[in-house]
């Protein structure tokens, strides 16, 4: 969502002089275009204004750290005021004491409530060993009980209904009866939503607030929206008084404004944030984490939990000393392919790394849509055990016929063993003592 604000800015401090000390003339220069490159990203104009003021205030006349240029400095300056913009730290979920802790979920039709609350349960179930039922108080839009049921029944969480029409606020409080008798820790309510906000809507989730007194109120929001997200956000607040907020849709080309602006004009916690489809993807939303991919500087420590969630310490090691004894085949690199599939699209993963937000762009051979993940997997699988085992014995004839098997042209064949055998080159040259130690404790930690 991020790339086109993080290209402008590394730019923006890529051209950043050097020397001692940052003159005003560089600030204002920067932070020009720093202004119009958050305003092009739909960031709220009085958002970018006292952002910009504070860092301003900051960067001027401001002694360089040793070691560091001013591009640096500024950089850290904007980073610090980025976070405290976002949020400044991480944001749970309160549990009461006394069970079960009650979550309201609130939006608009259309920003993916009702799957936020199916996720919300995955993850809490998951994470803090919680034992959720969701609640369908949607009646209003068509299939919304259904899809909440076939989501629950997905997740194997329970989800609780009452008969056709049942008023919304009557199911609320019965489901909390189900959840007492039921030893159900956690109750997430899913709420009706409208195209936009309107008083029938907000009188609704009013009374079941007010029933309910839940100990969490989260507003799920949007993000490809962008300021309509921010102006529905206030809205919500001001009428439900929530406690955190929900941003969806975050793996979306939006420019992202909604995220940067949404916690400032609210005052309330961004708690989550939705970034694909699985129930695995909504993740606790880190203010520096997201500073740090808006800035290009990386997100190591994400990339490394989605590596632990999807990959055992065995089997890192396993393939580590594969790679550097250069007794690396393509089925272990279809091995490779299934975890990177599981930790999420790939240009989401190298955003993370350091360095590589920038060069996302340029890496044009690579589908960002898991497509050439899938031409590579029919290749390899098109391929007989000796082949895979030892790509060495695959020679024209064997080209035409993998092509042939996998519905692919022998160009594509050709440009897979191409990529293959440079980095299997590049993993032997990696195989002399020194570099394989510091490879290996790098990977393995020994």
């Amino acid at each position: 969502m991020f790339q086109g604000l993080t290209e402008k800015l590394s730019a923006v401090f890529g051209r950043l002089g050097k020397g001692g000390r940052l003159t005003e003339a560089d600030i204002d220069a920067a932070l020009q275009e720093v202004k119009r490159a958050l305003l092009e990203a739909d960031v709220n104009f009085k958002v970018v204004k006292n952002f910009i003021a504070r860092v301003r205030e900051k960067a001027v006349g401001v002694e360089i750290l040793k070691g560091l240029n001013p591009s640096h400095q500024v950089v850290k300056i904007v980073f610090d005021e980025l976070t405290l913009l976002l949020g400044e730290k991480n944001e749970k979920i309160v549990y009461s004491p006394k069970k079960p802790t009650i979550i309201l979920l609130a939006g608009l039709q259309g920003s993916g409530k009702t799957t936020t609350a199916a996720k919300l349960a995955y993850v809490l179930r998951k994470n803090d060993k919680k034992n959720p039922v969701l609640v369908a108080c949607d009646i209003y839009r068509p299939a919304a009980i259904k899809q909440l049921q076939v989501l629950g029944n997905q997740l194997t969480i329970p989800v609780f209904t009452m008969p056709e029409g049942t008023r919304p606020v009557e199911i609320a409080e019965t489901s909390i009866k189900h959840a007492l008798e039921n030893d159900y820790d956690v109750v997430i309510v899913d709420t009706a939503g409208r195209l936009h906000i309107d008083e029938q809507m907000m009188i609704e989730v009013r009374e079941i607030k007010d029933k309910l007194n839940p100990h969490e109120i989260l507003l799920v929001v949007d993000s490809m929206t962008g300021q309509d997200a921010v102006n529905s956000a206030k809205s919500f607040n001001e009428m439900l008084e929530i406690s955190g907020i929900v941003l969806t849709k975050l793996d979306g080309d939006a420019r992202g404004g909604a995220a940067i602006s949404i916690r400032e004009v609210t005052g309330k916690p961004i708690k989550f944030i939705g970034t694909g489809e699985k129930p695995s993807a909504l993740e606790s939303f880190y203010p520096d984490r997201l500073a740090q991919r808006i800035l290009g500087m990386g997100d190591v420590l994400t990339l490394i939990e989605k590596a632990e969630e999807h990959i055992t310490e065995e089997s890192a090691k396993a393939m580590t000393e594969k790679m550097l004894a250069a007794d690396f085949n393509f089925n272990d690199f279809l091995d490779q392919l299934s975890m990177i599939k599981k930790m999420g699209p790939l240009d989401q993963l190298l955003s993370m790394i350091p360095g590589f937000s920038t060069a996302i762009p340029q890496i044009s051979e690579i589908s960002f849509e898991n497509k050439q993940f899938k031409r590579f997997e029919a290749i390899i699988l098109s391929m007989t055990k000796q082949e895979r085992e030892n790509p060495d014995l695959i020679d024209g004839s064997r080209r035409k016929r993998i092509a042939t098997g996998s519905a692919n042209t022998v160009q594509d064949v050709n440009g897979l063993l191409k990529s293959f055998g440079q980095m299997r080159q590049m993993m032997k040259q990696m195989g002399n003592p020194t570099k394989r130690s510091r490879l290996k404790k790098l990977f393995t930690g020994r």
